[in-house]
């Protein structure tokens, strides 16, 4: 059976699609901790995530959530010390955690442990500390390239079936990454995924053409269990035709 395409959210510039993100994550939000005491949320690194958590973080916002029921996660991280000036622990703690009303339950990525000790240590935090049905909400970037997560295009990872979370060298970066695997992105209620900026124009109109082909890029291969939705700014949509 063919899926149906998952809402395609434009919107005019940047802050309106952090405001629309936003409003989305926290309708998510209030009806996880509702329904289920908790509200699972795995968070994206890289720039385009921070003018969200910024606007989380404001007096109009902040208090519509519970925050101290909710759980955060990271979807990937770099392999540095938690305040090296990469790493997505201190890019989150900077433009979301620092500011919040109330402190909610963090699990970072130990991104300072050898890579591999921290892909087993967050595997095995995972085990312990995530429902069986996975989490609630998945924020996602999109790289150029088609990457999501610390999931890149040839990359082994992608192929990883049976590990929650692996250590994952990137040679065109030189660096080490940490992230969650494609079963365990998957294994979610809802993903926003969150694009912005003309250099992300050519491949989402390469992924929303939904052309079936050999090599698949990362962000082709999520299938998650629940609902995709994706928010996206008139700059990156410039190549698409206005859905929203």
């Amino acid at each position: 059976m063919t899926r149906a395409a998952p809402p395609l959210h434009i919107l005019p510039d940047p802050p309106a699609l952090f405001r629309a993100a936003a409003e989305r994550l926290l309708e998510i939000g209030a009806q996880a901790i509702a329904e289920r005491g908790a509200f699972h949320l795995a968070l994206a690194g890289g720039a385009t995530p921070q003018g969200l958590y910024a606007l989380l973080t404001t007096p109009e916002l902040a208090g519509r959530l519970d925050w101290a029921q909710v759980r955060l996660y990271f979807g990937d991280e770099r392999s540095v010390a938690p305040e090296h000036s990469d790493s997505n622990y201190r890019m989150v703690r900077e433009s979301l955690l620092d500011t919040l009303p109330t402190a909610p339950q963090v699990h970072r990525i130990s991104g300072e442990l050898p890579p591999e000790q921290a892909a087993a240590d967050y595997a095995a935090l995972l085990r312990t500390q995530l429902p069986q049905e996975g989490f609630d909400l998945v924020l996602l970037g999109l790289g150029p390239d088609g990457h999501i997560a610390s999931l890149f295009p040839g990359s082994d990872a992608l192929n990883q079936r049976k590990q929650p979370v692996v250590a994952d060298y990137v040679p065109k970066l030189d660096s080490w990454r940490i992230t969650l695997t494609l079963p365990t992105l998957n294994k979610t209620r809802h993903v926003i995924l969150l694009v912005s900026g003309a250099h992300k124009a050519d491949v989402l109109r390469h992924v929303l053409r939904n052309i079936g082909h050999a090599n698949p890029l990362p962000v082709e291969m999520l299938r998650p269990a629940g609902e995709l939705e994706w928010f996206v700014d008139a700059d990156a949509a410039r190549h698409i035709e206005h859905k929203d």
